[in-house]
């Protein structure tokens, strides 16, 4: 079983009212779930984490303990900072964002298999129709 995971997040002014967003679809590229949370006041690269969090976090839940370890999952987001420290590519330096990548590998590694794909903001439009969505409920 397969799923991807379109994630973005975004902050209005950086630090600023930040918000994160992630459709999930299955391997037929049907929507299964999508989250849209308001996160308060924090960065960009902090909201951009956020959003695969949550994003895991949901397909967790949806899925179930039993099946996530016999499930793939292939991420797409058009941070390329994200992707490539996920990837091993970048080090990680920043003490918060060292905390959200921490969270993030533990999620992951409850999955069978997970990648990280950078995409173009025109093929991330969802999950940035969702982030913006939420920074407007917050605002």
């Amino acid at each position: 079983m397969h799923f991807t995971i379109h994630a973005d997040g975004g902050s209005r002014g950086n630090p600023g009212p930040a918000g994160a967003g992630a459709m999930i679809r299955d391997e037929f590229g049907s929507s299964v779930a999508s989250v849209s949370q308001f996160l308060g006041t924090r960065t960009n690269n902090f909201a951009e984490y956020e959003a695969v969090i949550l994003a895991f976090e949901t397909l967790a839940k949806l899925l179930g303990t039993e099946r996530v370890g016999t499930v793939s999952v292939t991420v797409k987001m058009d941070s390329e900072l994200v992707v490539k420290q996920m990837r091993g590519e970048y080090r990680v330096k920043h003490p918060v964002l060292k905390g959200q990548y921490a969270r993030l590998v533990s999620l992951a590694a409850t999955f069978k298999s997970v990648s990280f794909s950078h995409v173009p903001r025109a093929q991330n439009k969802d999950a940035d129709t969702l982030a913006n969505d939420a920074m407007d409920r917050g605002a």
